[in-house]
């Protein structure tokens, strides 16, 4: 099944593209979230940056990631830890990309893709602003939702379902500084602005 659909020809890709309905003209680069085989993360990613290049299409596919972090591992017997790269994200490969049907075709039928993340029959879906920075696939400037006075609530980091009150926002560095109450007083926190919401 997994060699059949990778040694596709081009009519049968062809064919998957006219099954499924290609989505509307972009104004603006998105990153979008595409499906792979697991183990094709790398092999995709090579891929499609290959396409990219040979059909002059590196003003609207603009990069292709996956985003991984640095663990140390333990090996039985091994005298010493190992530092090795773990993909955060398995089976998935983020591309920033204006969307139109000529780049959702060249990514839909990228060998070892299965397809975009989102709904079968729509639209692929972007990632908003605050899940691209969560995910730290790009430092994205993200639009303060809360101001001096304002009651938040902080949503990750070790603070997190603590309530606050914002007492400055630093916008050039994307840090609030908010009040919580612990330990018996009024602490100031510094978080970011993805950490915190408006209640």
């Amino acid at each position: 099944m997994l060699d059949e659909v990778l040694t596709q020809q081009p009519e049968q890709a062809e064919q998957i593209s006219a099954d499924e309905a290609a989505p509307q003209e972009q104004k603006s680069p998105r990153w979008y979230v595409v499906h792979t085989y697991s183990g094709y993360e790398n092999k995709v990613k090579e891929d499609l940056e290959k396409t990219v290049q040979n059909r002059g299409l590196q003003d609207l596919i603009l990069d292709i990631k996956f985003p991984t972090e640095q663990v140390v591992e333990y090996k039985d017997g091994a005298k010493k830890p190992k530092t090795v790269l773990r993909k955060l994200f398995p089976g998935y490969v983020m591309v920033k990309m204006f969307m139109n049907p000529n780049t959702w075709y060249v990514v839909r039928n990228t060998r070892g893709v299965t397809g975009f993340v989102g709904p079968a029959s729509g639209d692929p879906i972007p990632l908003s602003d605050e899940e691209v920075a969560k995910m730290g696939i790009e430092h994205v400037r993200l639009k303060v939702a809360f101001d001096i006075g304002d009651n938040v609530h902080v949503v990750s980091g070790p603070f997190a379902n603590f309530d606050g009150v914002v007492q400055s926002i630093d916008a050039d560095r994307q840090i609030v500084v908010i009040n919580i109450f612990m330990f018996g007083k009024e602490t100031p926190m510094e978080l970011d602005f993805i950490d915190v919401q408006k209640i």
